[in-house]
């Protein structure tokens, strides 16, 4: 009898795993952001998340947004959360232009193999 092969879930991988999947996620996020190129910004998203995400809204943001546009390559990952069939992965962000420090949030998980960015956040 044939082994009946489960679906990888996300959750089921250590937090160094995560991290590694996470990262050029990440970076490219923020190298997107501030080149303002949302076709490169929206390129791992999952279906659903593209799909929430308004193009014109987000050109907005890059074209309004001081912080959206001056992201420090500079990250410090803060941990994994995880829940259900996703996870959460918490970095410290910095700006290159505005002092202080911001939480980048960057959810992940499956879909049709692949791990794609279910929501992402910088408050």
């Amino acid at each position: 009898m044939a082994a009946v092969l489960q679906p990888v879930n996300i959750i089921d991988k250590t937090d160094e795993e995560i991290l590694a999947m996470a990262e050029p996620l990440w970076r490219n996020l923020v190298k997107a952001s501030n080149e303002g190129k949302y076709g490169d910004f929206a390129k791992n998203f999952s279906s659903a998340f593209a799909l929430a995400m308004d193009q014109v809204a987000a050109g907005h943001q890059f074209a309004n947004s001081e912080l959206a546009r001056n992201l420090s390559e500079e990250i410090d990952p803060l941990g994994v959360i995880r829940r259900g069939e996703h996870v959460t992965v918490l970095y410290r962000q910095r700006s290159t232009k505005k002092p202080g420090e911001w939480v980048g949030r960057l959810v992940l998980g499956y879909e049709d193999g692949k791990v794609r960015i279910f929501g992402a956040s910088i408050f």
